[in-house]
């Protein structure tokens, strides 16, 4: 319910009342009610100090001081206070004609006083205020009893949706029905102000799905309510729009109660998650499935950038990351959460054919990836960018399906994994399957380590070898930080490799069968 100061001044707790100040700001709204009673200006504000709050107080804290009471006023103007209620005035009190009322008037905060001889206190204003917040004169006639009318309207409507439709436009409220991973099943817009994406972005930075009950979230100026409900044993997300902002937390919670009871008596039951289905079935390889369920979401296949599975991510930071991506660049996130697991797919929102733009855009995706790992040490994120259509993401999801579990072994150090590491470990994987001619032609390369030299040595001289080759990207530098040795060490040792092996180590026709037999010798110590 929507009230003011001046709706305040109405009820009985406030018929003694003299407004001293601010009058001109007397149709001031107000949100809540709270009580002053600090000591000193600075705590009075910073507990007291709150946008659309009438606040109440006799300033016995602060005591008779006019110039701490006007910074007082001044500090709740400021902040946005709906007004100030000084409790027990003396009608000689050079509060009526002082600096304070001036104060406020300049300020143009409503200062409002209860004469002494009053025998309202605290309780009895915030009791009357609070009912009539929460309750108003309309709750019982107005948004329930007309949004039952049409819910409970069988003979009317032919589904929930009919009703439910009727009821948001006699109300001016809206509804979106979302999944529990946050996919719209089903809205109802009766005015577009903000996007229902925004929305959602808002919700999950606000973590509704924590709130114990229904929560509300500023989203840029418009109000949203928050909650979630049963349907079918599915958790879902109700996400109510306020058009006006006519009604209180506890209307829209009710209001919600009675949607709910609505769908189940129509039994309604939503579409499915479309965008769910379709992470899922590229996840399972299912691609004639996908190929079904592209156009129920409005997909265009070309427009699929990447895929990605990712350990760690769904959390505030990980959530932040994403939505700030999402509202700064041309590419939109569709995810699903199992537990820590995270599935998802990067979208362009717009066509474009010129090769310079997409390089640009996979390097935000990398960027993006690389942001999210920084967020804690244990998150891992295992992705290709660069795929094409339905066809390339369900490859890639399986690809990062048969290596997610053995890439870590062979790569340590990494917490982002591209598809080159994934393609690279598929091929040990197989080699290893295998076994045979093709994987003895690789781990010879390694073999004269231990013709050559004492095991001691040759442990020493392959451990520097594939740190150097598999973790620190052939830079000696990085090398001699991951094993804590001097780089001086570090350029002996590769040396004395090159000459081990006859070849130089770095060169572009040794550096790939190296590195696989380097990558099998890591996967053997896991497989074994």
């Amino acid at each position: 319910m929507k009230i003011t100061v001046n709706d305040c001044l109405n009820l009985e707790a406030f018929s003694q009342s003299i407004v001293a100040g601010g009058k001109r700001n007397i149709n001031n709204r107000v949100r809540s009610v709270s009580v002053l009673d600090a000591t000193d200006v600075e705590t009075a504000l910073k507990q007291s100090a709150a946008k659309e709050q009438l606040v109440l107080t006799s300033f016995y804290g602060i005591g008779a001081d006019p110039k701490k009471q006007c910074k007082i006023v001044e500090g709740l103007a400021r902040e946005g206070a709906s007004g100030l209620v000084v409790f027990h005035v003396e009608k000689k009190s050079p509060l009526f004609k002082g600096e304070v009322s001036e104060a406020a008037t300049q300020a143009g905060l409503p200062l409002i006083f209860i004469p002494a001889d009053s025998k309202v206190e605290y309780s009895d204003a915030i009791e009357q205020i609070m009912d009539k917040l929460l309750y108003g004169d309309t709750f019982k006639n107005g948004l329930i009893n007309n949004t039952i009318y049409h819910l409970l309207n069988f003979e009317k409507y032919k589904n929930f949706e009919a009703a439910i439709r009727k009821a948001a436009i006699s109300n001016e409220f809206q509804l979106v029905l979302l999944s529990k991973d946050f996919n719209p099943i089903f809205t109802v817009e009766t005015r577009q102000v903000v996007t229902i994406a925004d929305a959602i972005r808002s919700g999950k930075a606000s973590e509704v799905e924590k709130a114990p009950a229904y929560t509300f979230v500023d989203v840029d100026g418009v109000i949203t309510y928050w909650g979630t409900i049963t349907i079918n044993k599915e958790k879902c997300f109700l996400l109510l729009v306020d058009n006006d902002d006519n009604y209180s937390l506890s209307e829209m919670t009710k209001l919600a109660e009675i949607i709910e009871l609505a769908i189940g008596m129509w039994k309604y039951s939503p579409e499915r998650d479309a965008k769910a289905e379709f992470i899922k079935a590229l996840t399972r390889n299912n691609k004639s499935l996908a190929y079904s369920l592209k156009d129920d979401i409005g997909l265009n296949a070309d427009g699929i950038l990447g895929v990605f599975y990712a350990k760690g991510i769904d959390t505030n930071y990980g959530n932040d990351v994403i939505n700030e991506f999402e509202k700064n660049e041309k590419l939109e996130i569709i995810r699903i959460n199992e537990g820590e697991e995270t599935f998802g797919i990067v979208l362009r929102k717009e066509k474009t054919k010129v090769s310079d733009e997409e390089v640009s855009e996979k390097t935000k995706c990398i960027q993006l990836f690389e942001k999210l790992k920084a967020g804690q040490k244990g998150v891992r994120i295992f992705h290709a960018t660069g795929v094409n259509g339905i066809e390339g993401a369900g490859d890639a999801f399986r690809l990062i399906r048969e290596t997610w579990s053995f890439v870590e072994s062979v790569f340590p150090y990494k917490r982002v994994f591209t598809k080159y590491e994934l393609a690279l470990v598929s091929n040990c994987i197989n080699l290893q399957v295998q076994g045979g001619y093709m994987k003895k032609t690789y781990m010879d390369l390694l073999e004269p380590f231990n013709k050559e030299m004492g095991e001691n040595k040759a442990k020493q001289l392959l451990e520097t070898l594939e740190t150097f080759v598999l973790d620190a990207g052939m830079n000696s530098g990085k090398t001699s930080e991951f094993m804590g040795i001097h780089t001086n060490t570090v350029q002996y040792r590769l040396k004395k490799i090159n000459d081990v092996l006859g070849a130089e180590i770095t060169g572009n026709r040794v550096i790939p069968g190296l590195t696989m037999a380097l990558a099998l010798k890591r996967l053997d110590r896991v497989v074994k």
